[in-house]
């Protein structure tokens, strides 16, 4: 289920409660009579809990056997609410998931250490830290000293400036473990500007490639906790915009070629069929608009992962007795979650039928892309290839 979460002005919950109802009489089924009401329980009692986010957003779950198995909060709230009752999760609410996840380490230095902690962006409610460690170096000569005949300064200083740089270094062997162990998908880097460029300087490459600098945050008390939490969200607000746009400008980088990509409703179920597919591209407005919903067209497929086809027809070729018909949405997603290809979501994905798929190989067989297959002409797509069929 996707659903819009915003609280009503006066900060009740209750007006999320009502969305929700609404869901259960429209609930789409898919080969049930009804909506287990355990199932409807559970995510009656799982929205009871607000989500205590401030503003528009969006929250998906999904429940089974009485329980929740996914609840997470997405940071643009639906278009649409949609429930689905399949045995699979439906795709647009995995691929909102996916898109809202992100986990980042933040990394709040100073000259004698760090504190460390985990965090995993909209993850099930109440579990946002998942470690929270903190880091001290052996060397304490941490302070400078202003001239004196007594000291002798250069070599005190020299000193500081080596701990400094010994601590940052046990420092970055730690956030380099951490990058081994739990691959985080960015190191938020803060706090104390010499001991920042120390500890950056001793990262590993892994960690350089994603590590950001936040303003803002120290390792003591007394910083602006708000300002530092707004630059944290803003820096993994770009994160997840640039990861979609990777993904958006690979399918288009490959379409454009011919190369490891297609798109289109017919090409993509080919090659969910065959295994190939490392990421399914979906268009919200493809799932969710009245002028494009691929909701609307029906898939065939069987009991086992890679039994998928557009006609009762294929599955029987596939040696598949009873075939049974269901949402290509939801076909998709089911197909592609069981050969573990990612899915994303695009504001808008100019290709037919709003649906394209990069591969993680390409052969004879694959279905090869024409430029106005790009184009999400439909209609011209399909009389193309009804005028290339061979004549009887």
């Amino acid at each position: 289920m996707v659903i819009d979460a915003t609280r009503s002005d006066d900060g009740r919950n209750a007006v999320v409660l009502d969305r929700w109802a609404d869901l259960q009489r429209s609930v789409t089924l898919d080969g049930a009579d009804d909506v287990p009401r355990a199932d409807a329980d559970a995510v009656a009692a799982a929205l009871e809990r607000p989500t205590w986010v401030h503003g528009p957003h969006g929250r998906v779950l999904v429940a089974a056997g009485g329980e929740v198995l996914l609840d997470r909060v997405i940071p643009d709230p639906p278009t649409e609410g949609r429930a689905v009752l399949s045995d699979h999760a439906h795709a647009l609410a995995l691929a909102y998931a996916a898109d809202a996840a992100a986990r980042y380490l933040v990394v709040e230095s100073d000259r004698a250490g760090a504190h460390l902690s985990l965090h995993e962006a909209s993850a099930v409610m109440g579990s946002q830290l998942l470690q929270d460690r903190e880091i001290d170096g052996d060397h304490d000569v941490l302070t400078k000293v202003r001239p004196s005949r007594d000291l002798p300064r250069d070599r005190v200083n020299n000193r500081a400036e080596d701990s400094w740089e010994r601590n940052a270094e046990t420092v970055a062997a730690e956030v380099d473990r951490v990058m081994a162990r739990e691959k985080p998908d960015l190191v938020l880097l803060t706090g104390d500007v010499r001991s920042t460029a120390y500890v950056e300087e001793a990262l590993g490459a892994h960690a350089r490639e994603v590590l950001v600098d936040v303003p803002g945050g120290a390792r003591t008390e007394g910083v602006n906790s708000r300002a530092f939490a707004a630059a944290v969200d803003e820096a993994v607000t770009g994160f997840r915009m640039r990861r979609r746009q990777s993904v958006l400008d690979h399918v288009e980088q490959e379409i454009g070629r011919e190369g490891a990509a297609v798109s289109g409703l017919e090409d993509v179920v080919a090659v969910l069929r065959r295994g190939q597919v490392t990421e399914l591209v979906l268009d919200v407005g493809a799932v969710s608009s009245p002028r494009q919903r691929l909701a609307a067209h029906r898939l065939w497929i069987g009991d086992a992962p890679l039994q998928l086809g557009t006609s009762a027809e294929e599955l029987a070729d596939l040696g598949v007795g009873e075939p049974r018909q269901v949402r290509a949405d939801l076909a998709l997603g089911r197909a592609a979650t069981d050969q573990s290809a990612g899915i994303t979501i695009a504001e808008q994905l100019d290709v037919a039928d709003g649906v394209a798929a990069l591969l993680r190989w390409t052969d004879a067989a694959t279905p090869a892309e024409t430029a106005f297959t790009q184009s999400g002409d439909a209609q011209r797509v399909h009389a193309s290839a009804q005028a290339e069929e061979p004549s009887p």
